[in-house]
């Protein structure tokens, strides 16, 4: 793999950098690799829509309803059974009701009857075209069936409830395991799925399976059974669906504009991604369709698939006006998108010393109904956290994703990792209990470090020359300060003898895009008083985005943040973007920014040697100045502005713009420790702490970082000890809102610290890497293993629950008496 070139990217740079791949055998730092003489980035700038939130000024989707008089509200009808055929619907008493404008069946004339994925995430998809837009076979509670647009809500609803549905019902299969057995009903027919992928077995219900090996697994595991100083250690987990709790629900508005084009106002990660698979869905040209992306309530995965659109859509062509379609709260917890069950084995082989010598891994992951996002997320299970323990010489990694009579699983904030770390730092706690080495050592005995090259996160990839270089690793600090921070060496126990308190770890990692398969691009054009005007298509999810890109810009130009006025995506004026996904924002995109903002630097250098005779090499920007060094003259921003536009002897408009693409992706590192107490008499346990150490590289603004790192860990203890989708006999949900959900409140929070170790990461900008997921991935493992320590159990399925603890102990009591 080639190695690109680091980024140039100092304020104070005399040349314009490349970013072009280089040498394989080093990289060129970025000019600035500290926070030292930064004047944007490093920097706490306040995020830039933040006071509009907290005040109610933020205009999300549904806010913009009230441009258009017209406009029309929607509602779905849905199945109320898991596996079917619908032979009738009638909807004539919807259509009887007053205020109702249009109802689509799957029969209705110009409904897109094609197969496609709703999966936004890139091209050509890795998933199978599934799904239909209605449909008459229906595969969970919750498949659309009809459609609604009505003069409001109400009515809409109303309507949705008047269609009469006949369904012939067929047995449905809820447990993955269940689902590929010989005789479990098959849920897709083959010939109707499009884009079938690897190892796909309809008749058995698989969606996908792919397996990979580096080095010789069963001789490993061969040498093992023959000699003493081996240990085999064995272990099982499961994870449950969880939901994204989005703030905002799904919420889309469609119409047909004055130019007979179909304009979207989507809260979608993917503005680019939806535009194209609404133009292949309705069958017209990519230009005809335009995105628009408002304030967005969140995404965290949920929103990077298509799942509304198409059917806001179909229902504003039918009825000729604007519709507005948004997801009730009960559709966000069955009928959206969700994280992905998952379960399977891991089996090791370690020497009495403390070297890992193999890890097999098995993951079974449940997709539901239809296969979006199946197979990567399935494999990423794996192919995520394995890179931790890289040296081993001998890994395998299985990875099966099978299809059930349950809703549709997605895209989510850490996209398998979350499960996969919940297998592998439990395994790696058994292990150095079996071989009596403290967890920590043996982690780092084992652990990857700066200037490794890793293969396991292409395990699946055949051939030599797959893996990446690490160039960047604070790992060991995390470890260090995450360490301080709980506690680990001084852990007072309760009085009480029945009462037992200790501290849990597991490390993390992540990457930072895909690699090979991300594309940022960004356009940057001055204003005459020296403010600019920055395009991305790039999508702030709440996350502070266009803050960090406004940063980086800033920095570059020698303005300031707040000279950077950074324009919302929109397909028909942003430049190209893969969207909001994959921690890829600050790296991919902030790396595009940059090139941008260089590209107009130098522009500006030139019209300031011009205006003071000064070479170009000899000029610096900074304090929204350009300074020439040696002479100490000055041409302040605005000055430079009006000379550019208006000037008597030359006029241009100073604009830059740029695209990125990398084969890299630079993983960022975690230490996630938690300090509990457990009540061994009721299994309840109090968390007391949870501190995670996070190695993001240079973090462009700290404090949306370390926010970042304090959201993640309250999704990852939701995961561990908190909520969960469940469902009936029957296939129906259980959970219709937050109440039912039991995701944590205020109350239920433990205290979160979060930390930022920073380290410089030479292909970033400015040192940057991500930091999105990785704080997602660890809770739940630390969680289980203080619980380990504390009381001698382990608990290998999640929520863990007072329940589970005390049925643990229960058991070990149990054991011990038969003894």
């Amino acid at each position: 793999m080639s190695r690109p070139d680091g980024p140039s990217g100092d304020q104070n740079a005399k040349s314009t950098s490349s970013t072009e791949p280089g040498s394989a055998d080093g990289d060129t730092p970025d000019d600035v690799s500290s926070a030292a003489g930064r004047d944007a980035v490093s920097t706490a700038a306040e995020k830039r829509d933040a006071r509009k939130i907290v005040t109610g000024e933020a205009k999300y989707t549904a806010d913009y309803g009230g441009q258009f008089p017209d406009l029309a509200e929607a509602a779905v009808r849905r199945s109320d059974i898991a596996h079917g055929v619908v032979t009738d619907i009638d909807t004539s008493d919807a259509e009887a009701i007053e205020g109702v404008y249009a109802v689509l069946t799957p029969d209705s004339a110009g409904m897109p009857d094609g197969p496609y994925t709703s999966a936004g995430q890139s091209y050509p998809e890795p998933s199978p075209w599934d799904l239909r837009v209605l449909r008459r076979r229906v595969r969970y509670v919750g498949d659309p069936i009809a459609a609604v647009a009505a003069k409001d809500t109400d009515t809409a609803r109303a309507a949705a409830r008047a269609i009469d549905v006949t369904y012939e019902e067929r047995p449905a299969v809820f447990d993955p395991d269940a689902a590929v057995s010989e005789d479990a009903p098959r849920i897709h027919d083959p010939d109707a799925v499009e884009n079938v992928q690897s190892g796909a077995d309809y008749d058995r219900n698989v969606e996908a399976h792919l397996a990979g090996e580096i080095g010789d697994v069963e001789a490993a595991f061969a040498v093992a059974a023959e000699r003493d100083d081996r240990s085999v250690v064995e272990t099982t987990w499961e994870t449950p669906y969880q939901s994204h709790c989005v703030p905002e629900p799904h919420t889309t508005i469609a119409r047909r504009d004055e130019d007979d084009r179909y304009h979207l106002v989507s809260s979608t990660q993917v503005p680019y991604h939806v535009r194209r698979q609404l133009a292949h869905l309705f069958d017209v040209p990519i230009r005809d369709v335009r995105v628009t992306k408002p304030q967005i309530g969140a995404g965290f995965g949920s929103k990077q698939s298509m799942v509304i659109e198409p059917i806001a859509l179909a229902l504003a062509i039918a009825a000729d006006r604007p519709v507005k379609l948004e997801a009730t709260r009960a559709e966000e917890f069955h009928a959206m998108r969700f994280r992905r069950p998952s379960r399977g084995r891991i089996r090791s082989v370690v020497t009495d010393d403390g070297d890992l010598q193999a890890i097999d891994m098995s993951v079974t992951t449940n997709s539901g109904a239809y296969g979006p996002h199946g197979m990567t997320a399935a494999v990423s299970v794996g192919k995520k956290p394995l890179p931790l323990y890289a040296g081993t010489p001998n890994l395998r990694l299985d990875a099966t994703a099978v299809h059930t009579n349950l809703p549709v699983a997605g895209a989510m904030r850490g996209y398998g990792a979350p499960q996969g770390h919940f297998a592998v730092e439990t395994h790696i706690a058994e292990i150095a209990r079996e071989i009596g080495m403290d967890p920590i050592a043996f982690r780092r005995r084992n652990l990857i470090g700066e200037g490794d090259v890793e293969t396991a996160s292409a395990i699946l990839k055949s051939g030599d020359g797959h893996g990446r270089r690490i160039r960047s690793c604070g790992i060991d600090e995390c470890i260090e300060r995450g360490k301080a921070a709980i506690g680990w060496d001084d852990v007072d126990q309760p009085p009480e003898d029945h009462r037992h308190r200790a501290c849990g770890v597991a490390l993390a990692t992540q990457g930072s895009g895909i690699p090979g398969d991300e594309l940022g691009a960004a356009h940057i054009k001055m204003n005459e008083d020296g403010s600019f005007i920055l395009q991305t298509g790039a999508v702030d999810l709440g996350t502070g985005a266009d803050t960090v890109m406004a940063q980086i810009a800033a920095e570059v130009l020698g303005a300031r943040p707040e000279d950077i006025l950074v324009q919302p995506s929109d397909t028909d004026v942003s430049p190209f973007d893969y969207g909001a996904y994959a921690s890829s924002t600050t790296y991919v995109t902030g790396q595009a920014v940059r090139k941008a903002a260089t590209e107009a630097r130098d522009q500006l250098f030139a019209v300031v040697a011009r205006l003071l005779d000064e070479p170009v090499d000899d000029l610096v920007a900074h304090d929204r100045a350009v300074h020439a060094e040696s002479s100490g003259s000055s041409v302040t921003l605005e000055e430079l502005g009006y000379a550019s536009i208006y000037g008597d002897d030359a006029r241009e408009q100073v604009m830059g713009e740029a695209s990125y693409s990398t084969d890299e992706s630079p993983p960022p590192f975690a230490a996630q420790f938690a300090d509990v107490t457990v009540d061994e008499r009721t299994g309840e346990f109090e968390v007391h702490e949870l501190v995670c150490a996070v190695d993001c590289g240079a973090a462009i603004n700290p404090d949306l970082a370390r926010g970042q790192i304090t959201g993640a860990m309250h999704m990852g203890y939701e995961l561990a000890a908190g909520g969960e989708l469940t469902f009936d006999e029957e296939g129906r949900p259980n959970v219709a809102g937050f109440r039912d959900y039991g995701m944590p409140r205020t109350a239920d929070q433990p205290p979160l610290t979060p930390i930022l170790v920073e380290t410089h990461e030479p292909t970033g900008p400015f040192g940057a890497k991500s930091v999105a997921e990785v704080p997602t991935n660890a809770v739940p493992p630390a969680l289980s293993n203080a619980i380990r320590r504390a009381v001698d159990v382990r608990i290998t399925d999640l929520p863990i629950t007072p329940e589970k603890v005390k049925s643990a102990l229960d058991q070990r009591r149990e054991s011990a008496d038969d003894v």
